[in-house]
């Protein structure tokens, strides 16, 4: 199931029709003055575009109107996380994002304007997949979709499986307090990860068509600034043309069907077992450079059994560098890419969402299926 989280900022918005030109500290005067929620109603919006897919998903959210009551009244599958006070602040909104993440969540999905993307932004970790759905006075930043509707769009779009570019994207903030004497002061206060449109933006050919002797060289140049920015690392090289591509670019000698250990842009050793990685990698800081089988969409369990479970576990999922080219992607037609490591759990705990290089600087989104989705 893609784990969802969600958290309304009932608040936002507020200021905006009764002209405060913001909602930050003012919700008490804006409501004395005749404002009515929104952001209720955005989210309505949002989540209609998922009707067809909540045999797919799951929401963990909030009690209340930050997130429950919409979720009951789209009949949508939820678990009740965190519970707010009354009325709610921003220190919920941030307490909620950390119960939330706890919850080991694919996406975190937000109602608000730039005020609660502030907060969330101060409590999301940097790995975390943020989209924001518009419902607050002011909207800078850029996590949130065009609209609530195309904010429901792209996330159905991930629920279904179809690959979609991941991007930073600015968290924006003014001075509400300057801004309605009439000052406009703006203030960048980071960055979150958002999924995006899948793009064709690099790598290419005039006719659109992927390259692959270009996306390749892109993908082992991203790799090879990536090793040089981490180089107490150890670097498990698996098998496959996509990764042979950087070995080349690396001037080292490569193992096409099996597993080499680089450190420091050296060949430490060629063709490994199992055993002997497990024993060359169990306490050292390593990264596994990895890709996936055209077609079937398989990462682990298909050809390299010699990254073992044991293996896999010492590395950790956030030290998976997975390569594939879009094209390869988008021939899976929607399918999640699949794991096989003859350990249940760790098939379970590999499952959900994980960035795919597809070029220099160019990542996307794909779901990894979990073993639950695969016996059905």
């Amino acid at each position: 199931m893609f784990k969802i989280g969600l958290i309304i900022n009932p608040l936002a918005g507020l200021g905006g029709s009764v002209a405060l030109k913001g909602s930050d500290g003012m919700a008490e005067q804006a409501l004395a003055l005749g404002a009515e929620p929104r952001a209720l109603k955005r989210t309505h919006l949002a989540l209609a575009e998922l009707a067809d897919l909540s045999d797919r998903l799951t929401f963990y959210t909030v009690a209340g109107d930050m997130g429950e009551t919409v979720c009951r009244e789209q009949a949508l599958p939820f678990e009740i996380c965190y519970q707010p006070a009354s009325p709610t602040t921003a220190v919920d909104t941030r307490n909620a994002v950390i119960a939330l993440v706890e919850q080991g969540i694919d996406l975190l999905l937000f109602a608000g304007g730039d005020g609660t993307a502030r907060d969330v932004c101060a409590a999301a970790p940097d790995t975390l997949c943020v989209l924001g759905i518009p419902a607050g006075v002011k909207i800078h930043s850029g996590v949130y979709g065009v609209t609530p509707a195309g904010t429901g769009r792209l996330l159905a779009r991930l629920v279904r499986g179809e690959p979609v570019s991941l991007l930073a994207a600015d968290v924006m903030d003014i001075d509400e307090a300057a801004f309605r004497e009439g000052r406009v002061h703006a203030r960048r206060y980071g960055e979150m990860l958002i999924p995006g449109d899948l793009s064709y933006v690099q790598a290419v050919k005039v006719s659109g068509v992927e390259s692959d002797e270009l996306v390749l060289t892109d993908m082992a140049d991203d790799i090879i600034e990536r090793m040089e920015e981490d180089d107490d690392s150890y670097f498990i090289m698996g098998s496959g043309g996509t990764v042979a591509a950087v070995m080349e670019r690396l001037g080292l000698q490569n193992t096409l069907l099996g597993v080499d250990l680089v450190y420091q842009k050296r060949l430490v050793a060629s063709d490994l077992d199992a055993r002997g990685l497990y024993q060359q990698i169990r306490d050292r800081k390593c990264k596994l450079v990895i890709t996936l089988i055209g077609g079937q969409g398989h990462i682990f369990g298909r050809g390299n059994q010699q990254l073992s479970p044991e293996v896999i576990k010492a590395v950790g999922r956030d030290n998976i560098w997975l390569l594939a080219t879009k094209t390869k992607l988008n021939s899976l037609q929607g399918r999640p890419l699949r794991v096989d490591t003859n350990d249940f759990e760790l098939d379970r705990a590999l499952g959900g969402l994980i960035r795919v290089i597809t070029g220099y600087h160019d990542e996307v989104l794909v779901r990894v299926a979990n073993p639950e989705d695969e016996a059905q």
